[in-house]
């Protein structure tokens, strides 16, 4: 095994990884320097022509849409929303849920409507923390909360774009891969709602809420394993989180406690619902949701058209076209979503050009550091190949060569490792879709050299990769910042981090179970 192979593979993410954590860059900026590094070692070390790299680099670029343009649709959807005081409303009907029962106010706030802000695109990281403090919870519970319930059902955030992305890496349709994933979800979203609870009041709580919390977890986790069976991956997110809501009021309803109460809301609260209908604020998520079901039900002509009929290949690699399906993903589905609800949001010119200009100023780097994490993957992935796009060595192959070290060094035990190493892509990437694409390839090529189903454990990779959201240097900020606590977020990560930790061991053990 060549000991200098393995490390100038390995390259590419570690550079990443100590510009993140040591000198604590922005993500694209890092994503940037690490593409040029993975480049550079492809090119000179790896043998790779520079024109392959920049082929690989511009088909992963594409390969990126699902995520890459959803974050751009999503944002320009929800700076229309907070600027015409759509956010706001729905701000002051979460407030007012379930005032009374403290554990059932973090399931339905959290895991209920923390999971469908997500499934829409929306960023609970953003939303939730100003609700928490104003629900009397502190600076350091307002942070950490919503940043743990982004995690509960990850994988089917932004209509199930990590399913997405991973189908496509797999070459397997979206529902014949989702399988892989709703399996551990029943158990995970259980371990997030009891996390939850740890956080807020440590064993105490945890025992006093436990009936909820499983109650949400496995609402959340089953409703995943049923949405697989009927077709509905990308809706997996909405569903899940409308059920967990309810299930949470027919708890309170079981209990005989209030389900509202509107004396908690102040004068900002107020205003909001006078300035517009909640009908007229959910909107564009309503449009969203039912579009979403047309072009996803396998019955409807819709899906045929939009997902066969129109899937657009795209061929910049020889032999390996990247099917865009421009007519069947979110991204297009929230911008249609975002105009039709025009009508209802009645945006003035000033509303709609802060919310062009916010769109503007803050779009672009998330989406650069989306696209450029894909690039890594691709470069990766093709890494050694020729003119012709042959590998004619496997020892040029930065991935052959990862998977022949990871192979020699787990042995049988390589499934345990895989949810950790998601865990580390998608601390470095920011996101589980980047995660999948950094490692979906590896996970496949190391599980078939030991015999284990490479599916799964590549899908636990991605599970793992979503439990870092939860030590997301970049969500932590964000939800700091929602709440103008910039810097308190360091003390949650060292909470956070174990918490991430141990649901991560969870995965690997029932990963370890399920791979041979």
């Amino acid at each position: 095994m060549n000991l200098l192979s393995i490390l100038l593979a390995l390259l590419p993410i570690l550079v990443v990884l100590v510009l993140l954590v040591w000198r604590k860059m922005a993500a694209d900026l890092a994503g940037v320097i690490g593409w040029t590094v993975t480049v550079l070692t492809a090119w000179l070390y790896f043998q790779t022509p520079l024109a392959v790299t920049l082929k690989a680099s511009l088909a992963g670029a594409v390969a990126s849409f699902p995520i890459t343009l959803m974050v751009a649709t999503s944002l320009l959807q929800v700076f229309l929303m907070a600027e015409t005081g759509a956010i706001a409303r729905v701000v002051a009907l979460i407030k007012s849920v379930a005032p009374k029962d403290q554990v059932v106010q973090i399931m339905i706030v959290n895991v209920g409507f923390g999971t469908l802000l997500a499934a829409l695109g929306a960023t609970p990281v953003s939303i939730l923390p100003p609700i928490m403090l104003a629900m009397g919870y502190s600076s350091f519970i307002s942070i950490a909360l919503p940043a743990l319930g982004y995690d509960a059902l990850c994988t089917y955030a932004l209509l199930g774009v990590p399913v997405v992305v991973f189908a496509g890496f797999v070459g397997q349709p979206v529902n014949e891969v989702g399988s892989y994933f709703a399996r551990f979800m029943p158990v995970i979203s259980t371990c997030i709602a009891l996390g939850m609870l740890w956080i807020v009041g440590q064993w105490k709580l945890v025992w006093k809420g436990l009936l909820p919390a499983l109650l949400s977890g496995l609402t959340a986790g089953f409703i995943a394993i049923g949405m697989n069976a009927v077709h509905l991956v990308p809706l997996t997110g909405v569903a899940a989180g409308l059920c967990v809501v309810i299930v949470m009021l027919l708890y309170l309803l079981a209990a005989r406690r209030p389900l509202r109460d509107k004396s908690v809301l102040n004068d900002t609260d107020h205003a909001a619902v006078k300035r517009i209908p909640l009908w007229a604020a959910l909107s564009p998520w309503l449009i969203l949701t039912v579009f979403a079901l047309l072009v996803n039900l396998p019955a409807l002509p819709f899906y045929t058209l939009t997902f066969k009929t129109l899937a657009m290949p795209l061929e910049i690699i020889p032999g390996a076209s990247e099917k865009v399906r421009l007519f069947w993903q979110a991204y297009f589905w929230i911008l249609v979503s975002s105009l039709l609800a025009l009508p209802f949001l009645k945006p003035t010119k000033k509303q709609l050009g802060l919310s062009l200009m916010k769109w503007l100023k803050r779009a672009p780097r998330p989406m650069l550091a989306s696209l450029v994490f894909f690039a890594i993957a691709y470069i990766i992935n093709h890494s050694g190949k020729n003119l012709d796009w042959q590998l004619v060595d496997p020892g040029h192959n930065m991935l052959a060569v990862l998977a022949n070290a990871a192979s020699a060094a787990f042995g049988r035990f390589y499934p345990l490792a895989a949810p950790y190493l998601g865990l580390l892509a998608g601390f470095v990437s920011g996101s589980e879709a980047s995660a999948i694409a950094m490692l979906t390839k590896l996970h496949l090529s190391t599980a078939g050299q030991i015999g284990a189903i490479g599916i799964l454990v590549a899908a636990a990779s991605g599970i793992g990769g979503g439990l870092a959201s939860v030590i997301s240097p970049a969500k932590l900020q964000n939800a700091a910042a929602a709440i103008d606590r910039i810097g308190e977020e360091a003390g949650v990560l060292r909470v956070t981090f174990i918490i991430s930790l141990v649901i991560t061991t969870v995965a690997a053990v029932m990963t370890m179970i399920w791979a041979f």
